[in-house]
Parts: C-alpha cells; sequence; structure tokens
C-alpha cells in the first residue's frame, strides 16, 4: 500500500514541471540553442549527471509504502530506497565502529574464561573482518573493486549500443568505426564512473561499514543517502514556494511604480531586516504547539516528520525571495522604457499581457541563474538551521542533523569524527556540482555574460 507525504507529492510535482519545460525546450530552438551552450562544456556535462543521480535518489527515496511487521495489524513505512538498501542497514551494532573496523569502537567490560571482568574491543556481529586480518580485508576490496568494474563495462557497454542503434540510427556493422565527439566522450566515461562508484561502494556496504556506524549502531553510509532527499526537497521545494512571490512581485513594482513599487519596496526591506533565523524558528516552535495540541491529526511520527520538512521549505520560501524580487525589479524598471514596450502600451495591450509576452521572456535568464544559485545556498541553510535545532524532524535523516550530533559525538573521548566527515563529504559534492553547473546556467543565459571557449 503506497503511501504519499505532502514533500513526496511536490516533488513529483516539481519533475513533471522539470520534464513539461524540457519538451517546452525541445520544441523552441532560441531556448533550445542556449542550453546547449550549457552542455557543451565539459564541467556542465559532468555536474548535471551528478545533480542527475542526486534527484534519482530523491525519487526513489519520495516512494514511499507500508511494509508489514511480524505483527499483523502493524506495519512500517518505508520508501523504496529503504527496500533496496535493505541488507545494509537491516541489522544494528551496539554502538560506534570506526570505518572498515572489525570492533566497536570503544571498550566494553566482559568476563572471561576465568571469570574475571576485563576491557575489551567487542567484535562486530555483522560487518567486518572478524579474524582482523589486514591481508585478506584488502584482497576482499580488490574482489570487491573487480566485481564492480565489470558490472560498470557490462550496464555502460547496454547503455553506449542503445545510444548508438537507437538514436544515431546505425548498423551493428558500423559501430565499430564510429568516432565519438569530445562531448560525447566525456558524457559516458563521466556516467561509467558514476555508476562504478556506486556498485563498489554498494558491494563493499554489504561487508564492511565503509564510514562507520553511529552512537545506535546504524550504518552511517546508509545515513548519509539517506540525508540526500532532504537537502534536495529543501532546494526544490523552498524554490518553488518563492518563485511566484518574487516574479509577480519584483516585476509589478518595477513595470506598475507608484504606490504600488512603495509598498513593495517597503515590504521586502523590512522582511530582509528581521533576521531569518528568527522568523524559522518562530514558525518552527508555533508548528511544534499545533503538533501537541493536535496528536490526533497525525498517525505516525512519519507525518510529523513530513510535515515539519515542508512547513521548513514553505516558510523558507517565504523569507528568501526578497534578493531575486529586488533583482527583477531593477530590470523591470529598465524594459518599461524600452520602445516596444511603449509602444505595446500605445496600441492598448493589457498589462498582464505586457508582463508575460514581453517581460517574463527577456527576464528569464536573471530566474534561472539565481534559482541555480541559491539551491547551494539553500542546502546549507538546513544544516544551520538542524545545526541551532530549528531545522528538520530529529528523526528525520538529514546533513545537517548528522552535523548536530556531531557536536557531542567531538567531545567523547575518543572522538567518533567519521560521522561529520560523511555530511561533509556529501554536503560539498552536491553543493560543488550546483555550483558548477549554475556557473554555466550563468554564461549561457546572461546576454552579457562572455563565454570563453
Amino acid at each position: 500500500m503506497f503511501v504519499f507525504f505532502l514533500t513526496d507529492i511536490f516533488f513529483f510535482g516539481v519533475l513533471t514541471l522539470l520534464i513539461l519545460y524540457s519538451l517546452y525546450v525541445y520544441k523552441t530552438d532560441d531556448i533550445r540553442l542556449t542550453w546547449v551552450k550549457v552542455f557543451s562544456r565539459k564541467s556542465g556535462i559532468i555536474s548535471s549527471l551528478v545533480l542527475i543521480l542526486f534527484l534519482l535518489i530523491t525519487a526513489i527515496d519520495s516512494i514511499h509504502f507500508k511494509k508489514r511487521s511480524n505483527n499483523a495489524q502493524t506495519s512500517e513505512v518505508i520508501s523504496l530506497l529503504d527496500y533496496l538498501m535493505e541488507p545494509i542497514y537491516i541489522n544494528y551494532e551496539k554502538s560506534y565502529s570506526a570505518p572498515f573496523s572489525s570492533y566497536l569502537y570503544s571498550k566494553e567490560t566482559v568476563i572471561n574464561k576465568e571469570g574475571k571482568e576485563e576491557r575489551v574491543f567487542s567484535p562486530l556481529k555483522y560487518k567486518g573482518d572478524l579474524k582482523n586480518n589486514v591481508s585478506n580485508r584488502l584482497l576482499n576490496v580488490i574482489l570487491i573493486f573487480i566485481k564492480a568494474f565489470f558490472i560498470s563495462i557490462l550496464i555502460i557497454s547496454m547503455i553506449l549500443l542503445s545510444y548508438l542503434y537507437f538514436v544515431s540510427r546505425l548498423k551493428l556493422g558500423s559501430i565499430i568505426n564510429i568516432k565519438f565527439t569530445s562531448n560525447e566522450k566525456v558524457f559516458f566515461v563521466t556516467l561509467n564512473i558514476i555508476i562504478f562508484l556506486l556498485s563498489f561502494l554498494y558491494l563493499l556496504s554489504l561487508d564492511y561499514y565503509i564510514l562507520g556506524t553511529d552512537k545506535i549502531g546504524l550504518d552511517v553510509f546508509y545515513k548519509s543517502i539517506k540525508s540526500v532527499r532532504t537537502g534536495i526537497i529543501i532546494g526544490t521545494l523552498t524554490t518553488i514556494v518563492m518563485l511566484p512571490f518574487a516574479i509577480f512581485l519584483g516585476i509589478a513594482a518595477g513595470y506598475l511604480g507608484g504606490l504600488f513599487d512603495d509598498l513593495i519596496q517597503y515590504l521586502y526591506t523590512t522582511i530582509n531586516s528581521i533576521p531569518s533565523v528568527l522568523l524559522v524558528a518562530s514558525a518552527i516552535l508555533m508548528l511544534q504547539v499545533y503538533m501537541s495540541n493536535n496528536p490526533g491529526e497525525f498517525q505516525s511520527i512519519y507525518e510529523r516528520a513530513d510535515l515539519r520538512l515542508f512547513f521548513l521549505c514553505l516558510i523558507l520560501g517565504l523569507t528568501s525571495w526578497t534578493g531575486l524580487c529586488r533583482l527583477l525589479r531593477a530590470e523591470s524598471l529598465k524594459l518599461k522604457s524600452v520602445e516596444y514596450i511603449k509602444a505595446a502600451e500605445i496600441f492598448g495591450l493589457k498589462r498582464i499581457s505586457i508582463i508575460v509576452r514581453h517581460f517574463l521572456p527577456n527576464l528569464v535568464h536573471i530566474v534561472l541563474i539565481t534559482i541555480v544559485l541559491d539551491f547551494s545556498g539553500l542546502v546549507l541553510a538546513e544544516a544551520v538551521l538542524s545545526y541551532v535545532n530549528i531545522g528538520v524532524d530529529p528523526t528525520t535523516y538529514s546533513w545537517g542533523n548528522m552535523i548536530n550530533a556531531a557536536r557531542l559525538e567531538l567531545s567523547r573521548e575518543p572522538i567518533v569524527w567519521w560521522s561529520l566527515t560523511a555530511a561533509f563529504i556529501f554536503m560539498f559534492i552536491l553543493v560543488l556540482f550546483a555550483n558548477l553547473f549554475a556557473d554555466n546556467v550563468r554564461d549561457a543565459f546572461d546576454p552579457r555574460a562572455k563565454i570563453n571557449e
């Protein structure tokens, strides 16, 4: 039985909009040529593939359904990603264990054969080399590496043959003589590396805790993968919420002017003067009070956590539209004095039609550039808010919650460093490639930008 959360519905709505926009781009020559410039650079190809991977993980993790437990009357809500990664996270260790370790990270008091208490590092129950033999472990990793390599070669070969046959319409006999362009080589090499890394990490995590375990013995690698959805949801849904306010108010303020412009300026100046952390904190506290006073409206902790995530996206969107609004207002002030705008007004064209036909097409590059540039900032915002306990629900997997938990882990002895490291690595990868993609979009869509070939 499938379960639909609010964030699931809105995320797949965003994916639908992306697909519709892609079809529109494909049918529109000038916009298609502009996007071709984005993917004409190697950085644009690589960054887009990595971002597609993160979107794919989010989509798989957004398909929820109820899984019956041993008790027929109870059920657990899991995602398709949970189902696929069940061999990795289904078993829990007692507590912390370091990456690739065969023992717990802290000593335990046990009774030895002589009946005396002894402080030892207890072996792990489910993963790791129980004999703690470095040579055997290295050999096993090499074998997994080879297996993942052949899996990636097989998959990429199937993709490559399908591309050559269906896209290029080539006969099998002429495939040998085909010559790829530099961009095609980058695409397939990057795709091969991604498939290899996914295969290698998945197979490796079946035998080892490659990023260690947390306080309750849960695989940190699994937590890091699960946190991808939270980061992508925050970035995409917040953007969707802020766009209508920024576009409508920004263009209307610049085009209409007068009292309406003064009111809009007063509104976004006031919002900017209030620290966004205070607005988010007050909104989250009000939501917590509502959920505490109305516990019967929520069937499970999953709905509570999802509502808090959705509400966080909503409040971030309502407080982050001011920057784009200011940019659109400034550009609208320039455009309204252009001759074709005045000509449209003389011919009696309605204002709403002028905005849709003339203002929006000339401002779409600013909107796209701002969206991709703000995406990484929103991902980092979630980590900051969760660090001060006003972010997502503590039961939700997120990089911010991992960083928040690391505060206590870094102050203990011995130091547990791998949770913070894992969150940093995954956040760094997402933010890095989002910024690389944003640079290419900016260079392609900004008419004043010069592309250095």
